[in-house]
Formats: C-alpha cells, structure tokens, sequence
C-alpha cells in the first residue's frame, strides 16, 4: 500500500509541475516581448543548461544571445544581465524596481532571509538595518578604532605561519574567521581553549556549503514541503546551531556587562545599545541576523579573494616582483607593514583590484527580484523574475579590457576605476541601493592581510609545480574558491618589529 501511495505521488507530481508551470508563464507574460534565451526542456527549462559552474556557462550564451539573457529555471523566470551596458542600465535608470531579493529555501530557515541585510525585503525595515551598519558599525572611525584588533589577528597568523612552517593551505579562512571574531565578540573563536568558537566556526562553513548547492525547491516551489535533497532540512540543524552558539555570546556579554566604561566598543556593543532602543522588530537582529551575516559573508569572500590573489601572483611573477619591490620600497625591511602604510601602496591596490575583477566572490552578486512589471531594455520583465547580474562575464568583457583573461594589474595603475559602484564594468561588490556595505572594512582587510603575507614571506610553488601548470579550476559555493586550495610554501624574511 505504501509503495502505491509512494508511485502515485511521483507520477502525479511531474503531470502537476507541468500544469502549474503552464499556467504560471501564461500569467506572468508568456506570451509578451521578453529577453532572447536558449531553448529549454519542458517542465525544467535552462536548469540543465546552469553546468556545475552556471556563470561561466551563461558567459558563453551572450554571443548568441545578446547582453541580456532570458532562462526559464523550472517555475522562476529569470533575467542574466552580461554586460557592462546592460548593468548601467539596471544600477542607474531600474535600480528600484529590481530591489528586492530572490531569497533561496535554505536561506529561509529561522527566518534568517528577514533578518539579514543583504536578503531583508526592500522597504523600512532593511533601512534600518542598513542604518545600523553604515551609520554605527562600518563608519570609518569605528574601523579606525579596531585597527589593533587586526594587527593583532594579522600578528599571530604570521608567527602561526613562522612556527608551523605552514603555507597558504586553508590559513586565509581561519585568519578571516578570527578577525571577524575579534571585531564582533573581542574574542580569538579558534583558540585551542574556545570549545564554542570552534563548534561554531565548523558549523557555519557547513551552512554555507549548504546554501551554495543547488536546490530543485527554488525551482519548484510546490516541492518546498518535501525537500527532495534534505538541504533544507540540514540548513535548520547547522545554521540554527550557529544562532545557539551566538546567542550564547550575546547572552554572556549581557550577562557580565563592559568591564570598564572606556574600554573599546566593539561590534557586538553596537548592536546591543541599538537592540536597547527599542526600535520595533529590528530589536531582534543581534543574536540571529547582522552577528550571523558578518561572519557568513565576510570570512569566506575575503578569504577565497586572498587566495585568488596569491594564485594569480605566483603565476605571475613578474607581478609578484612588483609588488614585493614596492612594499620594500614603503615600508623597508625593518618593520611590518602597517594599515597607516596601505594608501602608499598603489600596485599593492592594483593587484587586488585585478583579482577582483577576474575572480569576484558571488559572480551573480545576490540575485535580484522584480518587484513590479518593468520595461528594460525594450524587454517586458515581469514581476517576481530572478535577476543575475553577471560580474565574472563583465569583468572578461573583450569590449572593455585589454587582454581580458591576462593578470595584468598595471591597467589600474594610475587609473581612477573603483569597485565603489560607478564603474559598471567592474562591480565586484555591486552597485545602486543594495552595494555591499562591508567595502571600507573589506578594502582595509584585504590590503593589510595580503601586503602582510607578500612582506614578511617570500613564497614559492611546491617542488613539481610550475605557474604554468597551477591549478586554476574553480569551485561553487556561497562564494567561488578554488577547486583545489592553494599549497605554497613560504620563506621567512628576518623583519624586525
């Protein structure tokens, strides 16, 4: 009896799926001008045309196709912007009619997509979360304040490099993971002694492992109640593990108070004086939102950047010489590299914006949503589409670079284009309403943290390994790291401090 019930199910599901689909284009403007796209299969659509790595497959659609792309992904309609020009137009003249978000199931587990900034509905409440970061967390003098906490991050990686005569295999995460500790909690959440920092670093790299699979849920949300790949289901034991452990640090901090009235706020503080306000729902987001997102988007974005940047460094050495020539040129080789150093490093900065624009940790940014019936591009968008805005396409774009698939980090030398959102041709971290609000603190990072490692070590390719013969493959995820992790092999230089 079970059985039948079992085959019933599935012989219906398929029949239902097709039906609603239908019924569902039929609605939504099947028949209306929309974006050329390639043909799909009934009932799935593009789904199979994404690949294991779906922004460089859509890349290779845009000379068929044209700048903006149309996929049928299951049930959800969704538009792929490809180009510089067709970015300008989206940021600039739609930037609020694609304002919301295209919100995954797993990322709806503990109602985390409200709570967050990133995913948080278009409207008053994400206004207020954004507020509370702009404004109180992310100023420049709160980040002038904790410039001791990332000396001190950066201090024990590199004499953790020295003493375990480790190289870049994995250290670039748990350095991330660490610092970020330090900023929200001021405390080191891997030292061999914080059993809690490390139940809770494992589980949040297992929730952000799963929110990067892919979810057949997302393409058919009439299968939201059996969660066929049980990664919803998985998402629930891990990230609400996450949200356990951190709200057993807010609990503990307001527990036991500040020490001292003059001791340095750190993120959490912020988060506590706003939570103490009163300020309607947004008083929730200590313990489950903004705590969670800044160590889930910050630790792994900087950290797969880094890595991304080394990689293209060693097989590029005649950058590698540059940068290394300028930084003993600054800074000398007496002493450290110091934050108050990095405006002073121009190559420095040109070799990370290059990785930026070859290697940009979300590729499709976080996806978009119509919220209403737009014209774009003399294309009918209708409302609920998905948007892609591919940055990994655009930063290869032939039209706008020379050399485009060559690491060559002088074409920003001397060049005012920034990763701040007016050059559309390089957003690595967006642009409109909805840019990243972590860029001041991740431009400190990543310059501090990669001219650390390039100064105080001289690094080197395992024996057998040639910069022609590196591995270059990438991997999905929440973010795009590589395949393989980088294994090289640093050479400590005598810098005293």
């Amino acid at each position: 009896m079970e059985w039948t019930t079992n085959f019933l199910v599935w012989l219906i599901i398929p029949f239902l799926s097709a039906l609603l689909l239908l019924l569902h284009r039929l609605k939504s403007g099947f028949n209306k001008h929309l974006p050329p796209g390639p043909p799909g299969w009934p009932i799935f659509g593009n789904i199979f045309d994404l690949g294991t790595l779906p922004h460089q497959k859509l890349a290779g659609l845009r000379d068929t196709y044209g700048d903006v792309v149309w996929l049928n992904l299951g049930y959800i309609g969704t538009m792929v912007v490809q180009s510089s020009k067709a970015a300008a137009e989206l940021f600039k003249n739609h930037d609020l009619s694609f304002s919301d978000r295209s919100i995954h199931e797993t990322m709806r587990v503990h109602q985390y997509n409200e709570s967050s900034l990133s995913l948080a509905p278009y409207g008053p409440y994400w206004r207020s979360l954004r507020r509370l970061v702009t404004v109180d967390m992310l100023t420049m003098k709160r980040i002038n304040e904790t410039v001791p906490i990332r000396r001190k991050c950066v201090d024990d990686l590199l004499l953790w490099i020295e003493e375990e005569a480790r190289g870049m295999d994995g250290t670039a995460t748990g350095l991330e993971f660490n610092m970020i500790g330090n900023l929200m909690l001021s405390r080191d959440l891997l030292d061999p002694q914080s059993r809690k920092g490390s139940e809770f670093f494992t589980a949040m790299r297992i929730s952000m492992e799963s929110s990067g699979h892919t979810n057949f849920a997302d393409f058919f949300p009439w299968l939201k109640w059996l969660d066929p790949q049980g990664l919803k289901k998985r998402m629930e034991v891990d990230l609400g593990k996450s949200i356990e452990i951190a709200s057993g640090f807010v609990k503990e901090r307001m527990r036991q108070g500040r020490a001292e009235e003059s001791k340095r706020k750190d993120f959490l503080d912020v988060l506590l004086e706003f939570q103490g306000d009163g300020k309607d729902e947004a008083t929730k987001i200590s313990e489950k939102g903004i705590n969670i997102e800044m160590f889930m988007a910050a630790s792994e974005t900087t950290s797969s950047t880094m890595e991304w940047a080394m990689t293209e460094l060693l097989r590029s050495p005649e950058s590698m010489t540059k940068v290394k020539a300028e930084l003993g040129r600054v800074i000398g080789e007496k002493r450290k590299l110091e934050e108050s150093d990095l405006d002073d490093l121009p190559y420095l900065h040109a070799v990370v914006k290059e990785t930026l624009r070859l290697h940009p940790a979300a590729p499709f940014l976080v996806p978009r949503r119509a919220v209403e019936d737009t014209k774009f591009m003399g294309y009918h968008i209708p409302k609920g589409t998905q948007v892609f805005v591919n940055v990994w396409a655009i930063g290869r774009e032939a039209e706008t670079w020379d050399d485009a698939l060559c690491f060559k980090p002088e074409r920003f030398v001397d060049s005012n284009m920034d990763y701040k959102g007016q050059n559309f041709e390089f957003i690595p971290f967006g642009a409109g309403r909805r840019i990243c609000v972590g860029i001041p603190l991740a431009y400190r990072v990543l310059h501090f943290v990669l001219g650390s490692l390039l100064h105080h070590f001289d690094w080197q390719l395992e024996r057998n390994v040639t910069p022609e013969t590196m591995d270059m493959k990438e991997r999905r995820g929440i973010v795009i790291c590589k395949f393989h992790p980088l294994k090289a092999v640093p050479k400590i230089k005598p810098i005293s401090t």
